[in-house]
């Protein structure tokens, strides 16, 4: 009897359990319908600000949290254009930049792959938070069970866009890795005129010498496709040139820059005082940090030996120069609001600096430039076929 009555209200505070998770669920959907915050950690450049009250109630919404924005920003950046020196990061390098230049997480620690997958990946960061996307099982609900919660936006749609489309070339389960990840200029890009097989690296003598060589050949007999194989140096060289030639022409990269500081005027116009003021903002809540770090320093509160102190000091000061830095370079750009001119000196030096680029063997610059140009290239024994994309 006793055992019957223990399953029976065991039963009956299970079935409890699921109708109070039901409600709350209910709850908590209508609450995100109407625009407010329920309460979980909220992703990383924003915070959590109090919207209104309902009684005792206080409803939440998400602002933009100017100490992390900025690196949201940054990481959409080295994806899409790297930082310079390379070309579109993957989240590897992405990982490995921020770790190396002590930008360091919301908490203090280091960076992740899934960490920066998830940021560029969230539609949170265009001003679109899905809430309820998935179950506690963590598998992915129906469309009408997720609900949009509108929130400052930190990405414009056209930088997210271009970031996902990125992503999904350079998947590994779209993409074989070492497509992605070689160094060489052609490859995934370069087929054999006999079978139409892709051609990548082969190497003789000790890794001396290096070729493309078709990938079908390689695998099966050689009956179905007797190959090619042409030294890789020369191709990327023979490519590369051609490119310079038919891409880096004057009139052309004017245009191009032209639209490219026109827009980047639109944006300063529309965005640009709002975004200093955010600097602002975030430059002085680092430096009151800083100075809090430092009180409990001195009255030894704070141990200065302990790495994590150290290591958060660090990252503090780093991120104090990056926003002084980004401040003084946003500021002249709104003292130059309303003027583009391109110049003949910007003009001459980004076509140099562009061939320069071009010709560096190993640089992910001219791999990208090939990726973005160039739609198939078909080798033959005595000439190469170079299908142009659209744009």
């Amino acid at each position: 009897m006793h055992v019957m009555m223990r399953r029976v209200m065991t039963l009956f505070d299970e079935y409890q359990s699921r109708e109070n998770g039901k409600h709350t669920l209910r709850a908590m959907k209508e609450n995100a319908r109407q625009g407010f915050w329920n309460g979980a950690l909220p992703p990383i450049g924003y915070r959590i600000v109090e919207a209104e009250r309902r009684g005792a109630k206080v409803k939440k919404t998400l602002a933009i949290d100017p100490m992390h924005a900025d690196t949201v920003r940054l990481i959409y950046r080295l994806a899409l254009s790297g930082d310079g020196t390379t070309g579109p990061m993957g989240v590897k390098a992405i990982v490995g930049y921020l770790n190396d230049r002590s930008i360091f997480t919301r908490d203090g620690g280091r960076w992740g792959v899934g960490p920066i997958h998830a940021i560029l990946t969230r539609t949170t960061y265009v001003g679109q938070h899905r809430f309820n996307r998935r179950g506690k099982d963590r598998t992915r609900k129906a469309d009408d069970e997720v609900i949009t919660l509108a929130v400052p936006p930190l990405i414009d749609q056209a930088t997210f866009n271009a970031v996902q489309t990125l992503l999904r070339d350079r998947n590994p389960k779209t993409l074989l890795p070492h497509l992605v990840s070689s160094p060489n200029m052609l490859t995934g890009l370069l087929h054999c005129a006999q079978c139409g097989g892709l051609m990548t690296m082969r190497t003789g003598k000790a890794g001396r010498y290096r070729y493309y060589a078709c990938q079908k050949t390689a695998r099966t007999d050689t009956a179905r496709c007797t190959g090619i194989a042409i030294p890789i140096d020369a191709l990327d060289t023979l490519v590369a040139r051609h490119m310079m030639e038919r891409l880096l022409d004057r009139k052309r990269i004017e245009r191009i820059l032209t639209m490219i500081l026109e827009r980047r005027q639109a944006l300063i116009a529309r965005d640009g005082a709002g975004r200093l003021d955010e600097l602002n903002r975030c430059a002085e809540e680092a430096k009151l940090r800083l100075q809090r770090l430092r009180k409990g320093i001195e009255m030894g509160a704070l141990d200065i030996d302990d790495p994590s102190l150290q290591e958060r000091l660090t990252y503090l000061r780093a991120l104090q120069a990056r926003t002084a830095e980004e401040t003084a370079s946003l500021q002249a750009e709104l003292d130059r609001a309303g003027i583009v001119t391109v110049s003949a000196s910007m003009l001459s030096a980004v076509i140099e600096t562009a061939g320069q680029r071009l010709l560096e063997r190993g640089d992910g610059f001219r791999r990208g430039y090939a990726s973005a140009f160039t739609g198939r290239i078909v080798a033959e024994p005595d000439k190469v076929r170079i299908t142009c994309t659209k744009s």
